[in-house]
């Protein structure tokens, strides 16, 4: 358990924490996408963003699909989308194939933003590639896959592996 010592630490030396480096890389890296979105005059970037705005970039979906794309509950969709259309950047509308049927979809002022954190993510990545050697990544790639474990392999499947 995190926190704790283990057999693998002696006596007085803080154990290793993956889970507090990891996190602290997520809040670095979401506090860059936020200042790097800002620049590109949206100022309300959120940390969820990047992945529902890529997903609906495919096109429309339903609320089902963006939980089961992003790996969450419904429920939990729901209110991401809600944050999306509260700034203007997504709608829902009658699927073209089935009225019974609403899907979400990007707005214009949606596609600008989504346009803007695409090209965001893709700085970001290009600059981080470019501090890491490619096995330095594909290690890091592997840990990550492995914090995982069984439970996500469905949603890992689609992220490219390392370059």
């Amino acid at each position: 358990m995190e926190g704790e010592a283990s057999e693998h630490t002696t006596r007085g030396e803080a154990p290793y924490l993956f889970g507090d480096l990891l996190a602290l890389a997520r809040a670095h890296w979401v506090r860059r996408m936020a200042a790097a979105v800002a620049e590109l005059g949206y100022t309300d970037y959120r940390r969820t963003d990047a992945a529902l705005v890529r997903l609906l970039r495919r096109g429309p979906i339903a609320i089902g699909g963006i939980g089961g794309g992003l790996g969450v509950s419904r429920q939990a969709a729901r209110k991401l989308v809600d944050g999306l259309a509260q700034r203007g950047y997504s709608a829902e509308v009658r699927d073209e194939n089935d009225a019974r049927v609403v899907v979400v979809r990007l707005t214009a002022a949606g596609e600008a933003y989504a346009s803007a954190v695409i090209e965001v993510v893709q700085r970001l990545n290009r600059e981080l590639v470019g501090r890491v050697s490619r096995d330095e990544l594909v290690a890091a790639d592997t840990v990550l896959r492995a914090t995982f474990g069984n439970d996500a392999q469905a949603y890992l499947a689609h992220l490219r592996p390392p370059p």
